[in-house]
């Protein structure tokens, strides 16, 4: 099987240390053969063995690529992405590698996303399971009906779906979900309620394949000095097992 790691980088929310310090994350939690791509509109600064292609065009103006949504990643569903083929794991910058990627290659399912309805909280709620595609797998050109119909209908996709993610889990065949506890989120399931990590920092989750960090705070947030987050999810920096994982996987930070 053909393998690719996907991740998306424009603008200046994301520098290159972000794209570098995923790079290395991932090929200490990978085996076997696979190529790391990211598709961005700025290489410089990336590091030896990241192959850089350009971001893949699905109509949008110049200020759509910035409402909210994140809809430029429905690029990632063209028929034909740099004529690339096999199975893709995208991953978002902002997510932190702890354990092995190669079981996120082998779930079956035509799209497979993280649930993040209410069931991916500390104490889950019944409820319908919602997409998310923080990190998610699919077969390169395998859907193309997701980016076809965005572009067909822009507009009036953007005016009724939140983000992109909603949208994906209405348009994608056989949608399927990772493993419960493979992927945790830092608000929802490290940071306490209640200033607790203003006195005392959370500490990493012990069996989680991933963390996901949607919103404040950022990875970066972590190592500096100082307030992180919003309220209720705050908490007070650095945070050392953040700090000892950036450095070591070649992230560059000044305040520790």
């Amino acid at each position: 099987m053909n393998r690719i790691v996907l991740c998306m980088k424009w603008g200046t929310l994301f520098g290159a240390d972000y794209v570098n310090v995923l790079h290395a994350a991932v090929r200490a939690h990978m085996t076997g053969r696979y190529r790391f791509i990211c598709l961005t509109d700025d290489s410089r600064g990336f590091a030896d063995g990241i192959e850089a292609l350009p971001l893949p065009d699905v109509g949008l103006s110049a200020a759509e690529w910035y409402t909210p949504g994140v809809w430029p990643k429905l690029g990632l569903f063209l028929a034909n992405l740099h004529g690339l083929e096999g199975r893709a794991l995208f991953v978002d910058l902002d997510m932190m590698i702890l354990d092995a990627l190669d079981p996120f290659f082998e779930v079956p399912g035509g799209v497979v996303v993280q649930d993040m309805g209410q069931g991916w909280r500390r104490r889950p709620r019944p409820g319908p399971r919602e997409a998310g595609t923080c990190i998610f797998a699919y077969d390169i050109g395998g859907q193309p009906q997701i980016a076809d119909s965005f572009i067909a209908n822009k507009t009036d996709v953007i005016q009724r779906f939140i983000n992109e993610q909603d949208y994906v889990g209405q348009m994608a065949r056989d949608l399927a979900f990772w493993p419960d506890g493979w992927v945790v989120s830092f608000k929802r399931h490290v940071a306490r309620r209640g200033g607790i990590d203003l006195l005392v920092p959370p500490a990493a989750p012990a069996d989680a394949r991933v963390i996901a960090f949607h919103g404040a705070p950022r990875p970066a947030d972590l190592l500096r000095r100082g307030i992180w987050g919003d309220f209720p999810h705050m908490g007070r920096g650095p945070i050392g097992w953040m700090c000892d994982y950036w450095t070591r996987f070649g992230g560059f930070f000044a305040d520790r």
